[in-house]
């Protein structure tokens, strides 16, 4: 029987909630100073190029402009979250700092500092750059050729990762399969869409530190980031975020955090100007100047027995890092890990590559690899279902994994596994029914599709949660208690970012949980390296767990000096989750992750044979969160985790050409508004408790994303009998295929 909890499952009210509706929470951009200075950035605009000259003269002459900055002024013009691979600012190799080439449109050229925006602005404009135009190479399969330009040094075939698996053997494995399926799926760009576009201010403080207010995942990171760039001790540098409008990964990279403190630790150096500086990005800058999800291609075979037994798989992955590492290799891994599904194969071989070019950068993006690993697995499995003739649910469950049975990695999994019971709850609460014929939908059948067609489909998933492949995950955390007789405010000291999901509500509720206290007893100081050490990223569903441990471990230490008369009690928490291996080179063998979550959805959807339209009427989605520290949020979490998601698979068509970015504005790039989403989504939340989380908290953020696009597509395919092996599945994709039918017909 369940532990009963006085603050732990319960859905209180959010802490930012007030403030948030009313309009009182500061954003970055919301952050206003007395005689601040405004910043404005010279994007590239060019593919791929030498920059030879840069003449700021004319633009530093302009009344109102205290500097322009190039690459000249930093003082280590490298960073990146995983490899250091890219220039702050992009300028002649005179310097002889590096970064005279520019390899995609949004890389930054020069930073103007002036009174104002409009001032700035202008002066940008006024900043003549003379260029020698490189080859641009935008295709990853001519990339990886050993035919085009090598973007990068010592970056053999620009192959920037490479990830091998190998088990059993699957070439011996195809003479013992009756059915074999064989796919090329296709999955695309998608932006971020942020609430608010990148934005920040800068300043010294009154300890001389450079303090940078920000939106981001990861202050300790985004600290040290700042600090190697300026080539400054990382005490010198303070980061804190503001309130967040949307992060989903793409914040974990830089954006404007190093421009902001150069241009504070410039002018100071210069001119002795202690003036805040300030900058905000307009859509169309935030759309080119930061990473997207990586676009990906994969090549899928997969064999099993007549009966439905999974025999073997093999994959191909080859995706569009572009310009820049930033967490391409970790988002490759997770591909890699995913693209076979949560299913069983005793013979698995798997080549994951990602591939410099000189197209926008992919990064971390809200599922991080897995949609696109879980794209070609689930529609593989529909269509291995189709072709058996079985319930799609039933051949799921047949050959789903569990505790006994090995990953392609040759390892099991660690905490439990409930994918089975996610598919099944899933299956009952949308009285799931196959029927194993499509009727009037069959595009055998000579009878015209009707105007309006329904159809269903189902798809399951599972991810890890938390870092991975060898890195020891940590989170710290601080519980300070006051008051005389009894404990009269607990003060939390944390550093995760709360982007949005909840997380100062949930870390609050484990806070006070622990310590036997309302939650309304605990105050918050959060997202400030002034005071708080790592948290590690709001990425990878682990904040929850994560920090949630360590929360929980120092309340718990503060608890035990209360209980000794220490007053205040006041104590800290680094937790250590259980350690973690990297993939083999040769072989992939591999303990990757310590905690997994897992899903599994239904949608039913209505297609528009004479307009292409595809309306979802219904989304059952069940998530294993492991213990439901706060409900509703997690409802929250699911639903707008659907209506991302639902973009992705249906609406959002990202369009570059030969690396120039075509739809740089929300007139352009179309994202679903409220007569676009899911008419309905029911919410299953299931609570299979992790031995090591919190409470045994697993975590969920991202899980609803996984199986989504693949259900819609297999949903589409019930309704009209057409696969789609690419998507966004618009309007005009979706009669294209009709039109193809209607031709044999």
């Amino acid at each position: 029987m369940r532990e009963s909890h006085k603050t732990i499952g319960k859905s209180v009210i959010r802490r930012d909630a007030l403030g948030k509706v009313t309009g009182q929470t500061l954003y970055p951009g919301d952050r206003n100073q007395t005689d601040e200075l405004w910043l404005k950035i010279l994007f590239a605009d060019r593919v791929h190029a030498r920059v030879k000259s840069i003449n700021t003269s004319r633009a530093k002459a302009l009344p109102g402009v205290l500097d322009v900055l190039t690459a000249e002024d930093v003082p280590v013009n490298q960073y990146g979250l995983q490899v250091p691979d890219q220039p702050v600012l992009c300028g002649p190799n005179s310097n002889k700092k590096g970064g005279d080439i520019v390899r995609f449109v949004g890389d930054n050229v020069a930073v103007v500092i002036a009174e104002s925006e409009e001032i700035a602005a202008k002066a940008r404009d006024l900043i003549e750059v003379e260029y020698e135009e490189l080859r641009p190479v935008t295709d990853p399969v001519e990339a990886m050729s050993g035919k085009a330009p090598q973007l990068h040094p010592n970056v053999q075939n620009n192959i920037a990762e490479y990830y091998r698996v190998r088990t059993g053997n699957t070439d011996d494995a195809w003479s013992q399969c009756n059915v074999i399926i064989e796919g090329v799926y296709q999955t695309p760009y998608q932006e971020h869409a942020y609430l608010q576009p990148e934005a920040g201010t800068a300043y010294l403080d009154n300890q001389g530190r450079i303090t940078v207010h920000c939106a981001g995942q990861w202050t300790w990171e985004d600290q040290q980031q700042i600090a190697h760039a300026l080539d400054v001790p990382p005490e010198r540098v303070r980061v804190v975020y503001d309130a967040i409008g949307g992060a989903f990964g793409g914040r974990e990279d830089m954006s404007v955090q190093i421009i902001l403190a150069l241009a504070v630790l410039r002018t100071f150096e210069r001119y002795n100007n202690r003036r805040p500086v300030k900058i905000i990005w307009t859509r169309q800058e935030s759309i080119i100047g930061h990473c997207k999800r990586h676009p990906m291609l994969l090549y899928a075979k997969w064999g099993a027995k007549s009966d439905g037994t999974l025999l073997a798989a093999e994959t191909k992955i080859i995706a569009d890092g572009g310009a820049y590492m930033y967490t391409s290799n970790k988002v490759l891994g997770n591909t890699t890990m995913t693209c076979n599904g949560p299913y069983h194969f005793p013979n698995v071989k798997t080549d994951a590559y990602v591939v410099y070019t000189n197209n926008i950068p992919g990064g971390a993006f809200r599922g991080f690899g897995g949609p696109q690993g879980h794209f070609a697995a689930e529609m593989q499995m529909n269509k291995l279902a189709e072709k058996l003739g079985m319930d799609p649910v039933e051949l799921r469950l047949k050959n789903a994994l569990d505790e006994d049975k090995l990953l392609p990695v040759g390892t099991t999994i660690p905490g439990g596994v409930s994918i089975k019971e996610v598919i099944r709850r899933t299956a009952w609460e949308s009285n799931w029914a196959y029927s194993g014929q499509r009727g009037e939908n069959n595009p055998d059948n000579p009878e015209p599709l009707p105007r309006f067609v329904k159809g269903h489909g189902f798809a399951a998933g599972y991810k890890n949660i938390g870092f991975s492949f060898g890195y020891q995950e940590n989170s710290w955390a601080a519980v300070e208690l006051r008051g005389k007789a009894n404990i009269e405010e607990a003060v939390l000291r944390i550093a995760g970012a709360d982007v949005g999901q909840g997380h100062h509500t949930a870390m609050a509720q484990i806070a006070a949980e622990t310590l036997g206290i309302n939650v309304e007893q605990v105050t918050l100081e959060t997202s400030d390296t002034a005071f708080t050490q790592s948290s590690g990223s709001a990425s990878a569903s682990r904040l929850t767990f994560m920090a949630g441990n360590a929360v929980k471990e120092a309340a718990a230490f503060a608890l035990h000096k209360w209980q000794n008369e220490e007053r205040p009690a006041v104590a800290e928490a680094t937790w250590l989750a259980p350690k973690t291996t990297p993939l083999h080179p040769e072989t992939g063998y591999s303990v990757p992750n310590f905690a997994y979550g897992y899903v599994a959805q239904m949608v039913e959807v209505t297609v528009d044979t004479e307009t292409g339209a595809i309306t979802v009427d219904r989304v059952v989605c069940a998530d294993d969160v492991g213990q439901a520290i706060n409900p509703d949020q997690i409802v929250g979490q699911i639903e707008g985790c659907v209506v991302q998601a639902h973009g992705y698979a249906v609406l959002e068509d990202f369009r570059t050409e030969k690396g120039k970015i075509l739809t740089p504005h929300f007139s352009t790039y179309l994202i679903p508004g409220v007569y676009d989403i899911p008419k309905r989504v029911d919410s299953i939340i299931v609570e299979d408790p992790h031995p090591n989380g919190p409470y045994g908290v697993r975590g969920m953020a991202e899980m609803p994303y996984l199986p989504y696009a693949p259900a819609v597509v297999s949903a589409v395919f019930d309704a009209i009998g057409i696969w789609f092996d690419e998507f966004p599945l618009t309007p005009e994709r979706v009669l294209r295929g009709l039109g193809k039918v209607r031709s044999r017909v």
